[in-house]
């Protein structure tokens, strides 16, 4: 099976973009929506008709696994059910500094995101180990 890597990002209009690191098939993707949501089901359209392109050219149409990479505003609109603000002090920011990082007002700096990053893995570790 092979690994794909996408990375969803918000542009400077306000849409959100999702491309493909690696070529699935030979083929780069990529799609745009007005939320992360849109966008990933867009790129889901777009690999589908590269999978039939393929198959009606007698290619080998290969398994693929994605594997999601956000940037702040991106990660925030997807899962939209997340608390900003808890997430922020959680991670040992400040929550009104985070908003502006999410709003698009400041940019995080590198720390930030590992922060935020070790953060998130925290937040999955618990919740994998959770059950009712």
């Amino acid at each position: 099976m092979q690994k794909v890597t996408i990375i969803v990002e918000q542009a400077s209009d306000g849409n959100y973009w999702c491309r493909t690191v690696e070529d699935v098939g030979g083929v780069g993707l990529n799609s745009c929506g007005a939320t992360v949501k849109q966008a990933k089901q867009d790129l889901m359209d777009c690999y589908q008709e590269a999978r039939d392109d393929m198959e009606e050219q007698g290619k080998n149409v290969p398994e693929v696994a994605f594997e999601y990479k956000y940037d702040l505003r991106s990660f925030f609109n997807y899962f939209s059910f997340l608390n900003v603000s808890d997430i922020a002090k959680r991670a040992g920011i400040n929550p009104s500094l985070m908003r502006q990082y999410v709003s698009g007002i400041k940019n995080a700096g590198e720390k930030t995101y590992e922060r935020l990053a070790a953060c998130i893995e925290q937040i999955k570790a618990e919740l994998q180990a959770a059950s009712f």
